[in-house]
């Protein structure tokens, strides 16, 4: 079994692969988690105070991570916050304690320039009942012709009105935790906690959980699979961790390298800013990704805060 190198430990694993062979692998991973989901204001004038190319765009070591946080901190309202290396999008919930009435998302941080676009089409989820599975979404709207990681906040945001009403904490985070080199073919180990305390661990090899069960024996379709087989809170932290880790595998790619989203190799219309039309506009927005391998509480620093 590999050993992870520990926060600042200075180790420094070299890529195993090409990124075209690794981002087909990545975008390969995304569309079958995708596809099996049954698959500010709200076009949020966000990006500010992006740095230019200049700074550090990858780190092909250490450690991806991801925080989820949902609050709610007025009746009838919830605000989320997700944000990881490359990312930073809110969302904010308006509802009547049984239907979604608005939600409006935020691009602090998005990768391309046609991200915060996605912010339109999150309109649709208006009068959906709310549901505590956070999958809900999928069956109301088409997964597709969103921005993957503002519709999965957004149905987060959901199932937690579901939960308060319901009698339910009024706050929830989700930590997860990926290390570099998760394609390499030696097993890794990834983490989820939730409010601070541990919720999963599972051992991973090529991509593919190998323990425990379980999760290490679900079929392909793994989303669609936690949101039949598994109670609504354990499938919730399933695919919040089962995301982290398709994301997560692209740690140490080199993404700045590509203007847009048309000269990536591999690409499959799986979100909103990847269709046909909008690919070759979806301009790459370069100096962003950061690095929380040892520093994880300065994520998600402009809120959503309880």
């Amino acid at each position: 079994m590999r050993r992870d190198p520990c926060p600042g430990s200075g180790t420094r694993t070299p890529q195993v692969m090409t990124i075209a062979t690794a981002l087909t692998r990545v975008l390969s991973f995304v569309c079958s988690m995708t596809a099996s989901q049954a698959t500010g204001c709200d076009a949020s004038p966000t990006l500010a105070g992006v740095p230019s190319a200049a700074a550090p765009t990858y780190f092909p070591y250490g450690r991806y991570r991801r925080r989820v946080r949902l609050v709610a901190r007025r009746p009838g309202t919830v605000e989320g916050g997700l944000e990881d290396d490359q990312h930073y999008f809110t969302v904010s919930l308006h509802h009547d304690d049984t239907h979604v009435q608005s939600v409006t998302s935020g691009s602090v941080r998005a990768p391309w320039s046609t991200c915060a676009d996605a912010a339109e089409p999150l309109r649709a989820l208006a009068g959906m009942p709310l549901s505590d599975r956070c999958l809900a979404v999928t069956q109301w709207t088409e997964s597709a012709m969103h921005c993957t990681h503002q519709l999965d906040l957004a149905g987060l945001a959901i199932a937690h009105a579901a939960r308060i009403v319901a009698g339910g904490a009024s706050r929830r985070e989700y930590d997860a935790i990926v290390p570099f080199g998760l394609l390499d073919g030696e097993q890794h180990t990834v983490t989820l906690d939730r409010d601070g305390e541990p919720r999963l661990e599972w051992l991973l090899q090529g991509g593919a959980i190998v323990a425990p069960q379980p999760y290490s024996d679900a079929p392909p379709g793994f989303a669609r699979w936690a949101d039949t087989a598994l109670a609504p809170d354990d499938a919730e932290a399933a695919v919040v961790l089962r995301r982290a880790c398709s994301i997560g595998m692209s740690r140490g790619l080199d993404l700045d390298q590509y203007p847009t989203l048309a000269d990536m190799p591999g690409l499959r219309p799986v979100c909103f800013s990847m269709q046909p039309e909008r690919a070759p506009v979806a301009f790459r927005n370069r100096g962003l990704i950061r690095d929380y391998d040892d520093r994880p509480d300065a994520m998600l620093a402009e809120g959503p805060n309880s």
